[in-house]
């Protein structure tokens, strides 16, 4: 047989061919990036800064700004939020209620009387804490910067302050400030964009009132840009095998590289390490681990009835300086639709697609579990829930019982591979284990009846 010749073109040309193709992809992946902040699970979920010019004189503006948060499952915890822009012009804030400005800034150009409460070009806003003197509040403020998340409690997922500002020398009208910033990381904002003016109600509903003008500012939120790492990871068991997959090596950092902090079992943190600041987020200090992640969750398929089966969860807290408040829970998985009862924790499902009912959230229960403490004893929370066997669907084979997707906080958590799920026992060894236990068992019998 004669050796076939292929001509070098060919692998030019199949080379630039996959070059491209390769491109293409990461041009179409690129595009739908969670890092543009779009959210399959919650795909209309924002941070919406609503700006009303209430009044407007050639000497002064009264302003209302709402920060309302729109996501289905991501909250705003502690420090808070921190909303930041940048003044067009020469403005000044002179008065506020229901925040207040963290700096005020150089007032020099002030002579005499009472000086304005902030002049500085790019001012930064934060909410008053619980308690703050009633002549320093507005309705809806003084949360100290936390948001909930819109199903965990429509009651406090906006808040709200005022304040009287004006220009320095340029007293020509209201000028729109720009750059707008909330403080969280992760949260990316858009430019502001004029809609309807927002409407007020006075005299019981029986009149009316409207802002002179009304801009929305949206803030979208990307994993990618809250953080370099992965925040929690997943490890996995059933009942019907004694393997447990742990969290993949290194889900969140590895023991040793740069600026990766834990400390071992037995051990306790410094008081330096311990000192916490209210104003910021508390440093990650995590117990040393394989997958070095603050949070771990847990899934064990517990039981398995006739027509139901059993799920247990574990929400495991290694932080050691951290205390996660209003937490919550995010899982995928198509058996959800037929959940029957969830112990000790509140539920609701995520239902954005019609008929798609395969994702719920979880979140604990006010003053029973809605805290997870720190690393230790009693740093963990956990349920058990109730699902009936769906006879289109349901098996426990190929990993079928495990989770999709889990999210805690908002964030991703890092799973291992389906081929390492646990499985069920395969029929062919068992069998091959019971004719052999028979055999033996038989020849047992015939010594014992022969010695006899």
């Amino acid at each position: 047989m004669g050796v076939m010749k292929i001509n070098p073109f060919y692998f030019v040309v199949q080379r630039s061919f996959d070059v491209i193709s390769s491109f293409i992809i990461f041009f179409l992946l690129s595009s739908v990036s969670p890092s543009y902040g779009y959210d399959p699970l919650d795909p209309h979920g924002n941070i919406t800064i609503k700006w009303d010019l209430l009044q407007s004189n050639p000497g002064s503006n009264d302003v209302k700004v709402s920060i309302l948060n729109f996501q289905l499952y991501r909250h705003i915890e502690q420090p808070g939020w921190k909303m930041g822009w940048d003044w067009t012009g020469d403005e000044v804030i002179w008065a506020m209620q229901g925040a207040e400005a963290t700096e005020q800034g150089n007032c020099s150009r002030f002579k005499g009387g009472q000086l304005p409460h902030c002049c500085e070009k790019s001012p930064f806003i934060v909410d008053l804490l619980p308690g703050a003197p009633y002549n320093m509040q507005t309705t809806n403020c003084c949360k100290g910067g936390i948001l909930s998340s819109m199903i965990q409690d429509q009651s406090k997922f906006g808040a709200v302050f005022q304040m009287s500002t004006s220009a320095a020398t340029d007293e020509s009208g209201f000028h729109m400030p720009e750059n707008f910033t909330i403080g969280v990381p992760g949260y990316t904002c858009a430019k502001p964009v004029q809609v309807a003016p927002s409407k007020y109600s006075s005299d019981g509903g029986r009149r009316w009132t409207q802002a002179l003008g009304t801009w929305n500012v949206t803030c979208m939120y990307s994993q990618f840009l809250a953080s370099t790492s992965p925040k929690c990871c997943v490890s996995l068991s059933a009942f019907y095998n004694s393997t447990i997959v742990p969290c993949p090596k290194c889900s969140c950092s590895c023991q040793g590289l740069p600026g990766a902090k834990c400390v071992k079992f037995g051990e306790t943190p410094s008081l330096l390490q311990q000192i916490k600041d209210s104003n910021r987020e508390s440093p990650s200090l995590v117990r040393c681990s394989q997958h070095m992640c603050p949070i771990r969750v847990h899934w064990h398929v517990k039981q398995s009835y006739t027509h139901y089966w059993r799920v247990k969860i574990t929400v495991n807290n290694l932080n050691i300086l951290k205390n996660y408040s209003q937490w919550n829970l995010v899982a995928l998985h198509p058996n959800l639709k037929s959940l029957i009862q969830v112990f000790s924790f509140n539920y609701e499902p995520l239902n954005q697609y019609g008929q798609i009912n395969d994702t719920g959230i979880f979140w604990g229960i006010e003053y029973y579990n809605d805290m997870l403490l720190q690393e230790g004893e009693s740093g963990n929370v956990q349920t058990e829930m109730l699902l009936l066997k769906d006879p289109d669907m349901f098996t426990f084979r190929e990993g079928w019982g495990f989770p999709r997707r889990i999210l805690f906080n908002g964030d991703e958590c890092v799973m291992s591979p389906p081929d390492q799920y646990p499985r069920l026992p395969n029929i062919a060894q068992l069998g091959a284990q019971l004719s052999f236990s028979t055999i033996l068992f038989s020849l047992w019998l015939l010594i014992s009846c022969a010695e006899q």
